[in-house]
């Protein structure tokens, strides 16, 4: 049976959106860990998809719009429905309304990269992309909650993390895209690279427990650059607004 090359990339897309189905339904039968796992799968199909689509050529606006609907369920409903069945829950209606913040910031912040979207490529994200959330909630859950921390702390940094997240989200923070996995994109990052082969040793060599630690240097990484930026626009227009004293003189004479 002969499959349209441009229907490949959806295919993957789907598969994300059925993986966030999959983790909502752990999530329901207590399952949290592998709930977790399942978003995990589906933020790999997510980065597939986008590979397939440049391979193929055949990235399109249908494509975005599926892509946009597949993570709201994936990186928006399945994570805010597992750390609500976690915890959360207990809190009552604070507690669905602490829990909601992510599936609702995410849907906010996709509709925003649609509207705003020029081409099919970005280099960089206004605000913190909808996956890299996920995958920080999902890693603390599978390495670190009730395992390293007290249950109390535990409970503390979920609440924290289901509140900074969706702010950032929305944020106007500038975070920087993956590059292309080609010649040209290292030469031109090597840095990103650099950085990208030293987090991918590190969760292996921890057992994946480093990619929390990667996820967190991702987050931090966008809020030091956009300050410093900020800093330096503000420092340049103050110096802008500084009135040239030998002009002055000059026009005096």
């Amino acid at each position: 049976m002969f499959i349209s090359k441009k229907f490949i990339p959806s295919l993957f897309t789907i598969l994300n959106a059925f993986c966030g189905f999959l983790s909502v339904i752990n999530s329901a039968n207590h399952e949290f860990e592998t709930a977790a796992l399942f978003i995990v799968f589906a933020t790999l199909f997510d980065a597939v998809d986008g590979l397939a689509a440049r391979l193929t050529k055949s990235s399109s606006e249908f494509g975005v719009e599926l892509d946009s609907l597949s993570d709201v369920i994936s990186f928006g409903l399945a994570p805010s429905f597992l750390i609500y069945g976690i915890y959360l829950k207990e809190l009552g209606d604070i507690g669905v309304v602490i829990s909601s913040f992510i599936m609702v910031f995410a849907a906010i912040r996709l509709a925003r990269f649609n509207v705003q979207l020029v081409g099919f490529d970005k280099d960089k994200f206004n605000g913190l992309p909808a996956p890299m959330a996920a995958m920080t909630i999902v890693t603390y859950i599978l390495f670190y909650h009730e395992k390293i921390l007290s249950q109390s702390l535990s409970v503390n940094f979920i609440i924290v993390l289901a509140v900074v997240l969706p702010v950032l989200m929305v944020s106007r923070i500038k975070y920087a895209s993956l590059p292309r996995p080609s010649l040209h994109s290292v030469k031109k990052n090597p840095i990103v690279f650099i950085i990208l082969l030293i987090a991918v040793i590190i969760t292996v060599a921890t057992g994946g427990e480093g990619s929390f630690s990667f996820c967190l240097f991702y987050i931090f990484s966008g809020i030091i650059i956009s300050l410093k930026n900020f800093i330096f626009r503000r420092s340049r227009t103050e110096d802008d607004n500084i009135p040239d004293e030998n002009l002055n003189l000059k026009k005096s004479k």
